[in-house]
């Protein structure tokens, strides 16, 4: 029989053992995983190492390529891959420029996908731009650069990408670099052509002008100086949204005169087929004069009002030459109003410049003209200003170029209509002549309705008799009739305008006797000059005589004198 003690320490030395066992196998087992780890590591890095090698071994290869072979090669070998590419891929693609020809133009055809992709994106993408319109009530958002987008027509799937060109140029040089190009990328199965082609594109374009007209927005555009022109968001017009509130029924003129260009304007908008008919571009011309202060500016936005036409406000100072003027003009869309604003201020449209002014030092001159850089930069500033000539103006109202675009108006406003060149103003290029004139009395009942809102008064007939007699022009009796605090009525305001015309008057009256004046005196000036002229050639006719005289005598009595044909002593 086992003694108890034995069996105690029996279990007690199986148990270690099993314990032993159990720490032995467990230690086996670490170094069994140590040492698979330490080989899937060795394993990974000479994986990461070999991938390394082969990537920098092709970007070697290739930048060999690059280096060794001439452009043309390489255009060569991507043309066949692209043939390459196409032949095995089920795919057909179709780029969509953003600027046709050669970019003068951006196409009709970029701008109605970019409307119509601006609308079907906002449920696909994450990232969109968001526009505000009319009048902040409605918010658009759109697709941003470099978008993709996938349609669906008639249960074919196409995608849309946009996308951009940027030309790789590491020379340095005086001129604008090439800008990027944007560009829209159409991708469909080329089993679907016919109905892509026929069908689908011209669904686009139809939905891309829709929105377009519904989302449109009148703008006022300002142009731009030539080297703001460039860059992939490239455009010679900068923009802000048209708000102005003038229109014809708060303007101030005549109601005759100002239905006479209502009726004008509206028939213009009906005449495409007629303009077509008498082969005339669709566009006309109007010249505003008239003294400062008269309305011509209103005038511009009534008629934009009244047309629903954005407005271009031309700066011809800001032109470098003919060629940008026909560029802007092409740049511009139909149904505008073309706004040259006090054109006999512009530019000297004669075509006589500044001369250049001299330089005080010479030598740095000749020093500047020695270095190739510097005379480089030297001409470019000496082009900075504009070289538009009456003749490159001519033919952007009226030349080959004006046609393009189409329902375009052309306007021209000027304080002084003796200084312009009658070339720029006859008749086919400013068709119609509006003067603006001094404030009458039914100029004066608008503005008193629309400052004052009402429609008589006692002291009108007053008023009526002193602006016949007085010129004062619209903006002076607007300011007048405002209201200038909280409690000023009618009564006031009419009689504070009552007060300026008075002013006006006398003023008038003492600027026409200093005119007189001067006129007196410039006559006296003239009057004696003449005198004096006259006395001096008198004196001159005295002398004159007096040395004949005495040229007589000498002769008489002197060695020339012959007689018989002998010399008398």
């Amino acid at each position: 029989m086992v003694k108890t003690e034995e069996l105690v320490d029996f279990l007690r030395i199986n148990k270690e053992s099993k314990l032993a066992l159990k720490q032995n196998f467990t230690t086996a087992s670490k170094y069994s995983h140590y040492s698979f780890n330490a080989s899937k590591m060795m394993s990974m890095g000479e994986m990461w190492a070999s991938l390394g090698s082969a990537m920098a071994s092709v970007m070697f290869v290739w930048a060999m390529c690059q280096n060794l072979f001439p452009g043309e090669l390489r255009g060569q070998i991507k043309r066949y891959e692209e043939k390459l590419r196409s032949f095995f891929s089920p795919y057909i693609q179709i780029i969509f420029p953003e600027y046709q020809g050669d970019g003068f133009q951006r196409s009709k055809a970029f701008m109605a996908i970019e409307r119509y992709l601006d609308q079907n994106s906002t449920k696909q993408t994450n990232r969109l731009r968001a526009n505000i319109i009319q009048d902040c009530e409605q918010i658009v958002l759109s697709m941003q650069e470099a978008g993709e987008v996938t349609d669906e027509y008639e249960g074919i799937k196409l995608w849309w990408a946009s996308r951009k060109h940027t030309p790789t140029s590491q020379s340095i040089s005086f001129y604008p670099r090439e800008e990027a190009k944007r560009y829209f990328k159409l991708t469909f199965h080329k089993k679907h052509r016919e109905i892509i082609t026929k069908m689908y594109l011209k669904h686009v374009l139809d939905q891309g002008k829709a929105i377009t007209v519904s989302q449109r927005q009148r703008k006022l555009y300002i142009n731009k100086k030539s080297e703001d022109w460039y860059g992939y968001k490239r455009t010679m017009w900068s923009s802000v949204v048209f708000e102005h509130p003038s229109t014809f029924d708060t303007l101030a003129m005549e109601p005759k005169k100002k239905q006479e260009i209502i009726d004008d304007l509206t028939t213009f908008s009906k005449s495409k087929d007629y303009y077509a008919k008498i082969g005339k571009a669709w566009k006309r011309g109007y010249l505003l004069y008239g003294p400062p202060g008269t309305g011509k500016s209103s005038m511009i936005a009534a008629m934009a009002n009244f047309m629903n036409y954005d407005v271009y406000d031309l700066e011809l100072t800001s032109v470098k030459d003919n060629t940008e003027l026909r560029k802007l003009l092409i740049d511009t869309s139909g149904k505008a109003i073309i706004v040259i604003e006090d054109i006999d201020c512009s530019l000297d449209l004669t075509g006589q410049r500044e001369k250049k002014k001299e330089k005080k030092n010479k030598n740095e001159e000749e020093k500047q003209d020695k270095d190739p850089v510097k005379k480089k930069m030297k001409n470019m500033e000496e082009k900075k200003n504009s070289q538009v000539t009456l003749s490159g103006l001519l033919n952007f109202i009226d030349g080959l170029w004006s046609a393009l675009g189409g329902e375009r108006l052309i306007v021209f406003t000027t304080n002084f209509v003796e200084k312009l060149d009658p070339a720029l103003i006859r008749r086919g290029r400013m068709d119609k002549h509006i003067e603006l004139s001094y404030c009458g009395f039914e100029a004066f009942k608008v503005l008193a309705k629309n400052y004052l809102d009402i429609e008589s008064h006692h002291l009108f007939s007053e008023i009526e008799h002193m602006l016949e007699e007085t010129n004062v022009t619209p903006a002076d009796v607007a300011e007048n009739l405002m209201p200038k605090a909280a409690g000023e009525g009618a009564d006031i305001c009419l009689e504070r305008l009552i007060k300026a015309i008075e002013q006006a008057k006398e003023d008038a009256r003492l600027k026409a006797e200093e005119e007189a004046k001067l006129k007196a005196e410039e006559e006296e000036r003239l009057r004696a000059e003449k005198e004096e002229k006259e006395k001096q050639k008198e004196g001159d006719s005295e002398v004159k005589s007096s040395e004949e005289t005495l040229s007589k005598g000498v002769k008489e009595n002197g060695e020339e004198v012959k007689e018989n044909g002998k010399v008398a002593s």
